[in-house]
């Protein structure tokens, strides 16, 4: 005859009993100390380690994974372990610190999408006597920094947290921006926009993105989706306001305001950004590492972001000129970054909130999809269509604001939440390199084509081919080729 507790025991593989509250706790419930999780048997607690997740409760058994949804488990799900780490999933300090993450990206990376307007404005005056390809160096050398000074700040952001790096990242930017009203040479922006914007943009977008993973596992999608729109917004603001600034105040003063805006949005980002003590990794060596290289499926996740990062900031950095050389209206041609913007808002978003029901992977192949798309059916044959033009902005900004908030998502399936920043930021070490080579190749396309853009837009749209072939296998090694499994 079986005793209250047996039913619990019903198990094939005889395994320990899930209590309610546990089974609930993964989506609904705040963090709990362990003094209060269940004491159900003696088999439940004696596998009980401190030092590796905290808060922790016995692993969901309850939710036994079918054969075609076993690629959506999570390391922090992990159904064969003994403990699992416990996400609220929401709560007011989650969605505050979400919201410091916003402010943050809106600053750091609003700067980062307004790279168009100010590579078209210094080409145009304080560096017009530099070639294209000179003058988009400097601003290689900004995103490039931004994502490989990461392999440092990564695992500073696992060991002790957000508030000493995202501190130094806006000392960085703001003084970049005030100074920046002072630049005449070539290289005082290169030290500035180059170098300070970098560093400073990298202090802060590391932690800005991996700290939403403290509190989301279930919900990482929408809830970094909602922090990289940000970016979106900094990239419609920054843009419309030094549109209409720099012609009435002037390069100083414009920069100053623009000073402004970003010391407000990183007071917000510093006050209100936080992660989870418990999720630190203390005592650990904050030195980088090439350890989670040796995971092939991180490897070509690696090389996916590569490719498509690689092809991303060509399009942002030369839509604008682009447009000029094609006779679009000048006022017009300034609009169309932050209508590319606009659309990466919704694109940062939506696709964020899809990835948590179809799958992380499954939702940045489809993105991927849409980028080649836009490329070769509206950007391609364009001409000096202002309709197609507008078209592509919009369509691209919607399909590419995807790159910004699924490469997160995508790279943290394949870690535990302690490692998120240090994989994070492996993964963007190699980024970096694209990033910092593409806009030069750009315009040196645009110099070997005599000023046309043909080269350059099948270099692009070359780049995002790779991007799916690689984002592909990483899918296939793991999920197989049955495109109904969740990944």
């Amino acid at each position: 005859m079986q005793g209250p507790g047996d039913a619990h025991m019903q198990s094939s593989a005889g395994a320990v009993p899930v209590p309610a509250l546990c089974s609930t706790s993964l989506t609904t419930s705040p963090p709990i100390a362990h003094s209060t999780l269940p004491q159900t048997s003696s088999a439940s607690t004696s596998n009980y380690d401190p030092e590796k997740e905290s808060p922790v409760c016995p692993a969901p058994l309850a939710l036994q994974p079918t054969e075609s949804r076993a690629p959506t488990l999570h390391p922090d799900l992990d159904l064969t372990a003994t403990t699992t780490t416990i996400f609220p999933e929401g709560g007011l300090r989650a969605w505050l610190s979400v919201f410091g993450s916003f402010a943050g990206m809106t600053a750091a990376f609003g700067l980062v999408n307004t790279i168009g307007t100010l590579q078209a404005w210094l080409a145009e005056h304080q560096l017009k006597s530099y070639s294209p390809g000179a003058v988009g160096w400097i601003f290689s050398v900004w995103t490039f920094l931004v994502f490989f000074a990461g392999l440092q700040v990564g695992p500073i952001f696992d060991a002790y947290g957000t508030r000493w790096l995202v501190g130094a990242g806006s000392l960085l930017l703001v003084a970049a921006c005030l100074a920046l009203g002072w630049c005449t040479a070539y290289w005082h922006f290169m030290l500035t926009i180059g170098v300070l914007f970098g560093l400073g943009g990298s202090l802060i977008f590391t932690p800005a993105i991996a700290s939403v993973g403290h509190f989301f596992l279930q919900r990482r999608g929408n809830a970094t989706g909602l922090a990289a729109t940000g970016g979106s917004i900094g990239g419609i603001i920054f843009p419309l306001m030094l549109q209409k600034s720099l012609p009435e105040l002037g390069f100083a003063w414009s920069t100053r305001l623009l000073a402004l805006i970003v010391l407000v949005l990183l007071l917000l980002a510093n006050a209100l950004m936080r992660t989870r003590p418990e999720l630190r990794k203390r005592g650990q060596s904050t030195m980088p590492s090439i350890a989670p290289f040796r995971d092939p499926t991180f490897a070509l996740t690696t090389a996916g972001v590569f490719f498509v990062e690689w092809g991303l900031f060509i399009p942002i950095s030369y839509i604008t000129s682009c447009a000029l050389s094609a006779g679009v209206e000048t006022s017009l041609a300034y609009q169309l970054l932050a209508i590319l913007n606009a659309g990466s808002f919704f694109g940062r978003w939506l696709p964020g909130i899809a990835a948590d029901h179809v799958g992380r992977f499954n939702a940045m192949i489809i993105t991927v999809i849409m980028c080649i798309v836009a490329i070769f059916a509206l950007w391609l044959p364009a001409g000096n269509s202002v309709g197609m033009l507008v078209a592509f902005t919009l369509f691209f900004g919607f399909a590419s604001g995807s790159n910004i908030c699924l490469t997160p998502v995508c790279v943290g399936q394949l870690c535990k939440t302690r490692d998120y920043g240090r994989y994070y930021a492996a993964c963007y070490s190699v980024v970096s390199l694209g990033t910092l080579t593409g806009i030069p190749i750009a315009g040196q396309l645009i110099t070997a084509d005599n000023g046309g853009y043909r080269g350059l837009i099948l270099f692009t749209g070359g780049c995002y081919i790779a991007g799916l072939i690689a984002f592909t296998w990483a899918r296939v090694r793991v999920a197989g080729w049955a495109w109904n499994g969740i990944y």
